[in-house]
């Protein structure tokens, strides 16, 4: 590192990745730092720096690098084995201490557990620690086996429906000839030992008859509140079933709990919907796909307010991912999981989702999602139009009403049905209009035809309102 990079780095101030000390005598706050970075995302101690960012310097020795790195593999369990160097900046001596995350974690230091909380190093809960632990000795998630589970548990069903679309979307390299399992094992999700099936947890998830018998916290949950407070809820839902099935359910949930406006302005109708439903659609499949499954006390949920929608899914960002490089590097949790969705168009890449969620949502009209790690959980924010969802007007929803054949009397009427709410009988069509009441039956009636306005009761009392 030189004296440039090291200032630039101060500059940044303490974060969840950097921390500083102003003296080797707080060695030992520093070992519990470093361990804490390794069970974290990694990071940077700075020693011979100021809380403020002032450069103190240390005074350094023949041995000072390597006592300071005993001092911390002599005191971390399993060790943990940093890169040391100095860096000297306006003539004082900086003691830089780099570690990566670890793929061994949780390490300890001096007997106890540490994760870095933003800029702080806090000690680590007894169940985080044990989950890690657990986590060190198996499989990913997403690979690990279901000893319970047999192939009565697989809908047969569902597996050609996934190999079709497959074939379809991605031209997957799949015989839909040879029997389910056989593309189950090419897909790495089932196998045979000692005469018998063995499923994983990804074929349940994906294929399975009921995913949630074996997974039961693989759900979502999805609320539409009243107001802008998680209060009172209007309408609520818990989605289970396979990941297609719920990402699918849980789009028609956000649909039916958001709004569609129209307007007509000249010749033409426009219909807005409140949000882009792709964007939020994509951060509930990514919601699902890269989720922490060994948090089993939380599910994936999403929240319907009155001036966003919140995804929020357990687990902070997976390493190197950082809130800052979303969109740019690229990291899966659960990667065989994230690849079978990928290969059915359910999500694309990651980084790719991210720019494309920014991108529909500026198209839209609407500010970006805002991404957030809140605690150990991943929340997306879509704000919300509020009041003005009308001055959104995305071109794929305009309709030029001429090329529908109507005249202008029928486009007048339809501008003040659905600009102004009103309906229309038979005699206040003929009343506005100055019409016989033949040509306004045959003109209420073209409207309905091409499914710009809709027929209501029946007899005396039947009237006519925009769809």
């Amino acid at each position: 590192m030189t004296a440039e990079e090291l200032k630039a780095l101060i500059a940044q101030g303490e974060g969840e990745t950097l921390e500083f000390k102003r003296s080797v005598a707080e060695m030992d706050k520093a070992v519990e730092a470093i361990a804490a970075f390794a069970n974290t995302r990694g990071g940077t101690m700075l020693i011979g720096v100021r809380q403020d960012g002032r450069i103190d310097g240390v005074e350094v020795g023949q041995t000072t690098r390597e006592r300071v790195a005993n001092r911390i593999t002599a005191n971390t369990d399993p060790r943990v084995y940093p890169s040391v160097e100095h860096v000297t900046v306006e003539g004082r001596v900086v003691v830089v201490i780099a570690v990566a995350e670890s793929e061994n974690k949780p390490h300890t230091a001096f007997g106890r557990a540490f994760k870095r909380v933003g800029a702080v190093t806090a000690q680590m809960e007894r169940d985080e620690y044990e989950r890690l632990l657990l986590a060190r000795r198996q499989p990913p998630f997403d690979r690990q086996e279901l000893p319970e589970a047999v192939w009565d548990d697989v809908d047969e069903a569902k597996v050609r429906w996934y190999l079709d679309r497959a074939v379809h979307e991605r031209n997957l390299a799949v015989d839909l000839a040879l029997p389910p399992l056989t593309n189950l094992k090419r897909l790495h999700v089932a196998s045979e030992r000692e005469g018998r099936t063995v499923l994983t947890t990804s074929a349940l998830l994906l294929f399975g008859k009921h995913p949630q018998r074996f997974i039961p916290h693989s759900v979502v949950r999805l609320a539409r509140f009243q107001g802008t407070t998680p209060l009172n809820f209007i309408d609520r839902l818990d989605c289970a079933g396979t990941l297609p099935e719920m990402i699918d359910e849980a789009e028609r949930f956000v649909q039916r709990n958001t709004r569609v406006a129209a307007k007509v302005t000249g010749f033409e109708r426009r219909e807005i919907t409140e949000y882009p439903y792709p964007a939020i659609r994509e951060a509930i499949a990514n919601a699902l796909a890269h989720r922490d499954y060994d948090r089993t006390d939380v599910e994936v949920r999403v929240s319907i307010f009155d001036d966003r929608i919140e995804v929020q899914s357990p687990g902070r960002l997976p390493a190197p991912l950082t809130l800052d490089t979303l969109g740019e590097e690229y990291a899966l949790r659960n990667k065989l999981i994230a690849e079978l969705l990928f290969n059915i168009r359910y999500i694309e890449r990651w980084n790719t989702g991210i720019l494309r969620m920014r991108r529909w949502m500026r198209e839209h009209g609407l500010t970006e999602p805002v991404f957030q790690e809140v605690g150990q959980t991943f929340k997306v924010t879509f704000p919300g139009p509020g009041d003005r969802i009308l001055d959104l007007i995305p071109e794929a929803g305009v309709t030029d009403l001429r090329t529908l054949g109507l005249n202008e009397r029928q486009i007048e009427a339809l501008r003040m049905m659905v600009n102004e709410r009103q309906t229309f009988t038979n005699r206040t069509y003929c009343q506005r209009f100055g019409i016989s009441v033949p040509t306004a039956t045959r003109d209420l009636n073209t409207l309905v035809s091409v499914r710009q306005a809709a027929r209501v009761g029946q007899g005396r009392s039947t009237h006519y309102a925009a769809t």
